[in-house]
């Protein structure tokens, strides 16, 4: 059952994890910009730890997890009307040169930063578009275009970033509405670096850290679904590393080890995956072929 909205509350002012703009293209406060065409940056998540600590009875997974958002950024506006255009920017944004640029020293948010070239969209544009159920979760209509640039399917919660600026910009904070849209919505729509618990309803912010990663993103998707249920499968593994679902991941997809061998040999370091995949990433910056480097960028307010 869906949850009905509670009341909107601005949200904090911008920070330097986010902008938005008007028309006119000055910078104006994050809270409700329904009234204006405002454009908002959505940034992709990384799951740096997870375990799995349980099943509820609805056969929904509790986990145990670090998150930190990236400068890897989809990019939406909000104008009148209704509809929603999807422009695939996978491959490269504007100005974002090679697949392997590094994200300014300061830590803005880069929109163009790339992901690997070749990624199939693989957004569904109908009615089970997060955007879509964003909006209709809060009764408000819009107009929205939106230029994807973080892979779907890649781990990197991709369409909960995208549901959590529809959230930003009606200035709607409320939690157990993002989580009804999906687990990763909570996260994103606060930003940052957090621990993440329940079924990802349940956030405590932690202090930022500047890191940067490089990441590796196969031109195939994980299902998290379907990932889940190999690791009920295979009675619930522990992982050596610090993701409890690379074996399940793995067992879904056997393609992945050669992604996971790949960025080693290139990086010399362990690769670790992203949530329920595909993505690898090991930290530090190690421009190269089909890898793009990232850093972690602050919360919201």
């Amino acid at each position: 059952m869906q949850r009905a909205p509670g009341p909107s509350r601005p949200s904090p002012k911008a920070t330097r994890a986010e902008r938005t703009t008007s028309e006119l293209g000055r910078p104006v406060a994050a809270g409700d910009q329904s009234r204006i065409v405002t454009t908002l940056l959505a940034p992709a998540k990384l799951t740096v730890s997870l375990r799995v600590t349980g099943v509820r009875a609805d056969g929904y997974h509790l986990i145990d997890a670090e998150m930190v958002g990236l400068d890897l950024a989809d990019e939406l506006t909000f104008g009148e009307g209704s509809g929603l255009e999807v422009v695939d920017d996978a491959a490269g944004g504007p100005g974002a040169g090679s697949p392997a640029v590094l994200p300014p020293a300061d830590g803005r948010l880069r929109p163009g930063v790339p992901a690997a070239g070749g990624l199939p969209p693989g957004v569904p544009v109908g009615e089970d578009n997060l955007v879509r159920r964003a909006l209709r979760a809060i009764g408000r209509e819009a107009h929205v275009r939106l230029v994807k640039r973080i892979p779907a399917g890649g781990g990197l919660g991709g369409g909960s970033a995208d549901a959590a600026a529809v959230l930003r910009w009606a200035g709607t904070d409320d939690l157990g509405l993002a989580a009804s849209l999906g687990a990763d919505v909570p996260f994103c729509v606060r930003g940052g670096r957090a621990r993440v618990c329940g079924i990802g309803e349940q956030l405590a912010q932690l202090p930022f850290e500047e890191r940067t990663f490089t990441l590796v993103t196969p031109p195939f998707g994980c299902s998290t679904a379907a990932v889940y249920r190999a690791w009920d499968e295979l009675g619930g593994p522990t992982a050596d590393g610090p993701n409890d679902l690379e074996p399940a991941a793995l067992a879904v997809e056997p393609g992945l080890a050669r992604w996971r061998d790949r960025l080693a040999d290139a990086t010399g370091r362990a690769p670790v995956l992203a949530g329920s995949g595909s993505t690898w990433y090991v930290e530090g910056a190690f421009p190269g072929d089909a890898r793009v480097v990232v850093r972690t960028v602050p919360a919201y307010g």
